[in-house]
């Protein structure tokens, strides 16, 4: 039965209990809550309330108990329910809270506020059908407000109903009695979102002929202009389109698409290079200033036209003094012909330099000869890091270079930047940090030297100094110091690259305490979402709405999401195959090297009792220091945020729970499951995918992403290898194993993959004659051979006659070593022959 309704008096205490919520009161409230409770300790939608306030002030367990007993009092009262409803989405259970926002909605079903939470939670989840209907209830019940048109408007969109959407924006348009005003930004908005919604259902002709009526009562100018032209384009009427693109060229010169557009509707041949120089010819002499039409013919350009559009290009910029040139055009080196080129055309400005008298430059003017000339110090950068470039490197050149031109300018901050840079690709990571701390000295209020002196810091495992770097541009009294800032403000790739370091050391629970921040934070990017749903509808502002939705349907794909989700995948890997390496001090990347994995059973034992005993008093000298800063931090300030929300203690500084997990695998899919989702075509998310799968004994799944794998790259040495493992373990499968039909679409799937007769040492022995100059090829086939013959006493040699191929870079050198240790083999001679091809890298500096 319906609870009695309070008393007046109660009930006046009631609406302050709501009202007290509302404003961020809870004490208050709380108080007045527990005051009603006194007189009316079984009134449901009270202790609902109350819930809702406990829950606020951080006592989630003890709010849900509330909630439950509020419920049990009174069943059929909509405010319990949708209390109920909160409290799952402030734990994120959106499902559950769905499912109570649906129960409100049955005993109050005109609700707009249940209707709007449930609308809300809709969109997040992408319920789209579930949304058009909460929001046609919306409309319904308050259809004097345009936002709740624009809402159906937008439900139907996503949806992929394009008539439906366009159908409600027509409607509200036909009921306004007076046209809006000109300065109307929501209506104008509303407009072009209408002429889009027409435009993506694929009715080109009516979007141009809306448009067309729309434009004069359309204040963003610049998207008509846009839309006009690519409509146009598209539909085949170029001579307009040409006059569209020449329009919005005259307003920016420098952008590319606008260029592409006129190429299109001018209907010039990609192959006709002539015709589009003289469209660059054109805007050049139209815009002398600007760089995009003087930049772009470099693209397609070739021989003596290129040439000579090169040598103009380079000489304006080097004489202005610009530092960004090399920057601006090292795409251009994928062209082996254009690179010659470029390099002989900056050396012939430099030797001119000797014979000739210079002209006056930026810094060399009236007779003024006390500064170094622009030109000459601006071409020798451009050669040091034409030098330091993959493709055309030679450090010893690029050294002599640079050091030329700090002879000219000893304090130029970006001279002492590519200096480090230098020591970085020569592999000297500690010189390379030195020297890029030194630059950073040279302007300590720059914001970006400060941030590349930090990650060149991470990058030689200094986390410590590259933290204490950070901390010179961070809020340092923050909760947490330094540290708890950059989390705060979501530093993505300070925390990766932090997370990259210590799994470098050996450090997995440190390395998985960052990669599971940079979870939380895209976690917190998509849970941001929830204030622009209800934000943009009443601004109005609908098409950047609709744009960012279709971002977070992809924001997994993000590199820095990548690179976390990767590293983390391969420590859960590391730990479900050695589970000893929870305890730092028996990880591989530690700095003694207990060789935990060779030592006899007892011995075994007796170091995991040592580590664990060391792990505990880490984590016990860790809260030491967090409790005693706590003090210091109480003591001189109030340890709360600026609406009051205290923070929460981290009880795992050391990610040493992360580490000790007893289902690492299942952990890994967290990562995994958003790669396999929204980055299906880089091989890497595919290898990690059959890795994970293969050891949780998903055989068909791990047979899906080794299919994937192999048709993004069939040759890649590690699917290469993956493929002889995989079919060792078919063919080791019991019956048990896997049964019927799984089995059968098991095998036949991999017999056209690697046939079962299949000699696998010829197999591997073949692959490795066809790659012979690939170092990374030679690697997966020495890594497969290791595993078909784990005795085989020639892989060390072998792997050591990598460093004499010519192709062979730093980066693989260091991942044949790696692949030595891997193997736990001898790897003095390896190193001794590396340092000769490398001797600046520290990688392979043996200590007598």
């Amino acid at each position: 039965m319906p609870q009695a309704p309070l008393a007046s008096k109660d009930g006046s205490l009631f609406r302050q209990v709501l009202k007290c919520y509302e404003t961020k009161q809870y004490k208050k409230g709380l108080k007045a809550a527990e005051q009603i409770l006194r007189k009316n300790p079984k009134h449901g939608e009270t202790l609902a309330m109350k819930g809702l306030i406990t829950n606020s002030l951080g006592r989630t367990e003890e709010a849900f108990a509330i909630a439950k007993e509020a419920l049990r009092q009174d069943m059929k009262s909509h405010v319990c329910w949708h209390v109920y409803g909160l409290l799952y989405r402030s734990e994120k259970n959106f499902e559950e809270s769905i499912k109570a926002y649906k129960m409100a909605l049955r005993f109050e079903p005109e609700s707009q506020q249940i209707l709007r939470d449930l609308a809300l939670l809709q969109v997040q989840m992408r319920d789209y059908p579930g949304y058009v209907e909460s929001r046609g209830k919306i409309l319904q019940g308050r259809p004097q407000l345009r936002q709740n048109w624009t809402g159906l408007a937008v439900a139907h969109h996503l949806s992929g109903s394009y008539a439906e959407a366009e159908n409600v924006l027509k409607k509200y348009e036909e009921t306004l009695k007076n046209p809006p005003s000109k300065g109307d930004i929501e209506h104008s908005e509303a407009c072009l979102y209408r002429n889009v919604v027409i435009a993506e259902s694929g009715d080109i002709a009516r979007a141009l002929e809306h448009l067309e009526s729309v434009a004069k009562v359309s204040l963003d100018k610049i998207s008509v202009m846009e839309y006009r032209a690519d409509y146009l384009l598209r539909l085949d009427r170029k001579e307009e389109a040409e006059k569209a693109y020449r329009a919005l060229l005259n307003r920016n010169s420098e952008k590319r698409q606008y260029y592409r557009g006129l190429e299109r509707s001018m209907g010039i041949d990609p192959e006709d290079r002539k015709a589009l120089k003289a469209i660059y010819d054109e805007f050049t002499e139209k815009n002398p200033r600007s760089d995009a039409p003087r930049r772009i013919p470099l693209d397609f350009l070739k021989g003596e036209d290129f040439k000579q559009a090169a040598s103009v290009y380079l000489q304006k910029l080097l004489k202005k003094g610009v530092p960004s040139t090399f920057a601006n055009i090292k795409a251009l080196y994928a062209d082996a012909a254009k690179r010659e080129m470029i390099l002989e055309l900056v050396e012939g400005c430099l030797a001119s330099m000797g014979t000739e008298e210079e002209a006056p430059t930026n810094g060399e003017t009236n007779g003024d000869k006390s500064k170094p000339s622009e030109f000459k110090l601006w071409t020798l950068y451009f050669l040091t890091q034409h030098y330091d470039h993959h493709r055309t490197r030679d450090t010893a050149k690029a050294s002599e270079y640079l050091n030329q031109a700090l002879e000219l300018s000893p304090s130029t901050v970006e001279l002492h930047m590519t200096q480090a840079r230098i020591y970085k690709h020569s592999g000297d990571f500690q010189k390379a940090m030195e020297k890029m701390n030194q630059a950073r000295e040279l302007d300590t209020k720059d914001r970006y030297i400060n941030t590349k002196c930090a990650k060149y810091q991470l990058r030689n495992d200094r986390n410590e100094d590259a933290l204490k770097t950070m901390s010179l541009f961070t809020r340092n009294d923050a909760h947490g110091g330094p540290l708890g800032d950059l989390l705060e403000m979501q530093c993505v790739w300070f925390i990766t690259e932090d997370g990259e370091s210590y799994l470098r050391q050996g450090n997995l629970g440190l390395a998985l305490k960052r990669f599971h921040a940079i979870l939380k934070i895209f976690d917190d990017w998509t849970e941001d979402q929830f204030d622009f749903h209800s934000f943009s509808l009443r601004k109005g502002q609908i098409r950047s709405y609709v744009t960012m939705l279709r971002w977070e349907d992809t924001l997994r794909s993000h590199p820095f999401f990548v690179r976390a989700a990767l590293g983390a995948i391969r420590v859960y890997i590391m730990l479900h195959d050695r589970p000893h390496l929870a305890h730092s001090s028996l990880s591989n990347g530690n700095r003694e090297g207990t060789d935990f994995e060779g030592m006899s059973p007892a011995d075994r034992k007796k170091a995991l009792k040592k580590a664990k005993r060391e792990q505990q008093k880490a984590q016990e000298k860790a809260a030491e220091l967090a409790a005693k800063a706590k003090e210091d931090k109480a003591r001189n300030a109030q340890v709360s945020n600026a609406d009051g929300e205290m923070k929460k203690e981290d009880t795992d500084p050391l990610g040493n729970a992360l580490a000790q997990t007893k289902e690492p695998l299942e952990v890994a899919m967290r990562f995994l499951a958003p790669l396999l989702e929204l980055s299906p075509k880089r091989i890497e998310v595919q290898c990690a995918g059959f890795d994970v799968y293969l050891r949780r004994k998903k055989w068909l799944l791990a047979l899906k992403c080794l299919i994937a794998a192999r048709e993004l790259e069939k040759e890649n040495p590690v699917v290469h290898e993956q493929t002889i493992r995989f079919r060792r373990a078919v063919d080791s499968l019991a019956d048990e194993d896997i049964k019927e039909p799984s089995r059968e679409v098991l095998t036949a799937e991999l017999e056209s993959i690697l046939p079962k007769e299949t000699d696998l040492k010829s197999y591997n022995e073949g692959f490795l004659n066809s790659h012979k100059d690939s170092p990374k090829h030679v690697h997966g086939a020495l890594r497969a051979r290791h595993l078909l013959n784990p005795e085989d006493a020639n892989i060390a040699d072998e792997l050591a006659n990598t460093l004499s191929l010519e192709n062979l870079t730093l980066k693989e050198a260091i991942e044949g070593q790696t692949l030595l240790t891997d193997l736990k083999a001898e790897n003095k001679d390896y190193n001794q022959k590396a340092s000769e091809r490398f001797p600046d890298a520290a990688a392979f500096q043996t200590t007598a």
